[in-house]
C-alpha cells in the first residue's frame, strides 16, 4: 500500500510546515550552520585538518539525525496513529512506512549539505555514491524493524519512550560522530560494539573515500536479518493486541 503511506507521509510534512515559506529547508539551513560552526571549532580542538573533518562531521551528523529521529518517532508510531488504528483496518506496517518515509523526505533535504560539503572539499561522488546508496538502503531496512518493534512495545509500556530518548542522548556522545574511531587507539573495540556506528559507517566511509567497510556491511546485514525475525515474531503474536493497548 505504498500509495497510502506515501501520501500520508507527504501530508505529514506539508502539515508540519504549512504557512512556512521555506518549509523543511529551515532544518537544512539550521543543520548547515551548526555543522559549519561545530566543524571549524572541533577541528581545532581535536587537532584535525578541516578539509578532512568537515565532511566527516557533515555525513555523520546528518545520518545521526535521521536515525535518532526515526527511532524517537518509532516509539510513538502507533500511539500517534491511534485514531486510524482503532477505526480503520490497515496493516500496522503501513504506519511504520509512513514514519520512515517522512524522515527520508527530511533527510533528502539535509543531504544537500552532504553533497555541497563533499564537492567543496573535492571528494569524488560517482562510485562512492553508489556504494553509499546501498548503505542507506540497509539503514532504511533496519529502520523498518526497529520502528515496528519499538512501536509495539511502546504501545504496551509507555515508560519506554523516555528511556529510549535518554539512551539516544548517551549514544550521541559514545558514537564516532564528532570524534573519529582512530582516536581510541587500542580501545577501538569500544566503537565496534556500537551498532549505530556501523549503521553510519556503511554510508559515511564510501562517501569519504576510505574504502568499503565490509565488516560494517556484514554487521548491518546480520542486524537486519535478526531484527526482522524478532519483529516478525512480535507482530505475529501481538499485532491483534495493539489496538487494545492504545
Amino acid at each position: 500500500m505504498y500509495h497510502v503511506w506515501g501520501m500520508l507521509g507527504w501530508q505529514d510534512i506539508k502539515q508540519r510546515y504549512r504557512r512556512s515559506v521555506l518549509g523543511p529547508w529551515w532544518l537544512t539551513i539550521a543543520s548547515g550552520i551548526m555543522i559549519g560552526a561545530m566543524g571549524y571549532l572541533y577541528a581545532r580542538l581535536l587537532g584535525q585538518a578541516t578539509p578532512d573533518y568537515m565532511p566527516f562531521l557533515a555525513v555523520g551528523f546528518i545520518l545521526w539525525n535521521f536515525v535518532a529521529t526515526a527511532v524517537t518517532e518509532g516509539c510513538t508510531v502507533f500511539i500517534a496513529a491511534e485514531g486510524i488504528v482503532k477505526q480503520v483496518k490497515l496493516p500496522l506496517t503501513l504506519h511504520v512506512c509512513r514514519v520512515l518515509w517522512r524522515n527520508v523526505i527530511v533527510f533528502a533535504h539535509n543531504a544537500v549539505i552532504i553533497l555541497l560539503t563533499l564537492l567543496f572539499f573535492g571528494k569524488s561522488l560517482v562510485w562512492p555514491g553508489v556504494v553509499a546508496l546501498a548503505g542507506f538502503a540497509l539503514i532504511i531496512l533496519n529502520g523498518l524493524w526497529v520502528v515496528a518493534l519499538l512501536g509495539i512495545f511502546c504501545a504496551r509500556f509507555r515508560d519506554i519512550p523516555p528511556i529510549v530518548a535518554s539512551v539516544l542522548q548517551i549514544l550521541f556522545f559514545m558514537t564516532p560522530i564528532m570524534w573519529d574511531k582512530s582516536m581510541l587507539g587500542a580501545r577501538g573495540w569500544f566503537a565496534d560494539i556500537n551498532p549505530v556506528f556501523h549503521l553510519i559507517e556503511v554510508m559515511r566511509a564510501p562517501l569519504l573515500g576510505t574504502g568499503i567497510p565490509y565488516v560494517s556491511f556484514a554487521i548491518v546485514l546480520v542486524m537486519g536479518a535478526a531484527g526482522a525475525a524478532l519483529t516478525l515474531y512480535a507482530m505475529t503474536r501481538f499485532r491483534a493486541r495493539v489496538p487494545y493497548w492504545l
